[in-house]
């Protein structure tokens, strides 16, 4: 169990960093480090500085429940993928309607972050790539779940969650959807991500572009 609350995304990514540096070893050859913005990003930094890996984006956008945003009822990712949670949206009584109107909003947003955040630079060959994917936290798992299916259909041959905290049954619900998945802790009750960050201030669209820019190595300008 890590030592909570952590003081902040650097902190959390510095104690995840050295975790994954262990799991991985000297093996780091062919890795790509995505962090989900926005607060997955200063993670993934400082894990990308430990293995000296590239590092880059996995935009994910949550579609929230109507009224109750903070309630996910599915996300989209890059790669065009959207998963919807079927079940809770016929619960709710969601019509097909509300589901469109919230995609296509979240859809504009996702769209808006890529030109932002990436620029001019092209979306990452990621076809027979290893790729740790990263989040501050994770809480339900729908957009990481998001996330892990546009990889694969981007062609990873190796998908790994690395994330400095969850709940254990989010955990059991992603491991096997990916080959391996990294997690600090499990604490309980967990309560939201937040609950376990001294600072857990929102990370700004500045602040990824930062981390983006000053990684010391970038995955399209990297020799392969």
């Amino acid at each position: 169990m890590a030592e909570l609350p952590f003081t902040d995304r650097v902190e959390a990514g510095k104690a995840l960093g050295e975790e994954v540096l262990r799991f991985i070893g000297a093996n780091a050859g062919d890795i790509v480090v995505l962090g989900l913005p926005r607060g997955g990003v200063p993670v993934a930094a400082q894990i990308a500085r430990a293995l000296d890996a590239p590092l880059d984006v996995m935009i994910v956008r949550k579609l929230g429940v109507p009224g109750q945003e903070e309630f996910a009822m599915g996300a989209l990712a890059s790669g065009g993928v959207t998963v919807l949670n079927q079940p809770l949206i016929t619960q709710l009584g969601i019509s097909d309607d509300d589901v469109q109107r919230v995609t296509l909003s979240e859809n504009y947003e996702l769209q808006r972050r890529e030109a932002a955040y990436r620029g001019e630079r092209p979306y990452p060959d990621l076809h027979d790539r290893r790729v740790i994917l990263v989040d501050d936290g994770i809480a339900t798992g729908a957009s990481m779940s998001a996330a892990v299916q546009a990889l694969q259909k981007l062609g990873a041959r190796e998908i790994i969650i690395a994330v400095p905290l969850a709940p254990a049954e989010t955990v059991a619900e992603l491991e096997p959807q990916v080959d391996a998945l990294i997690c600090l802790a499990t604490p309980v009750p967990f309560s939201g991500v937040g609950r376990w960050y001294a600072d857990f201030a929102q990370t700004s669209d500045e602040e990824v572009i930062g981390c983006l820019t000053h990684s010391s190595t970038v995955i399209d300008n990297r020799n392969e």
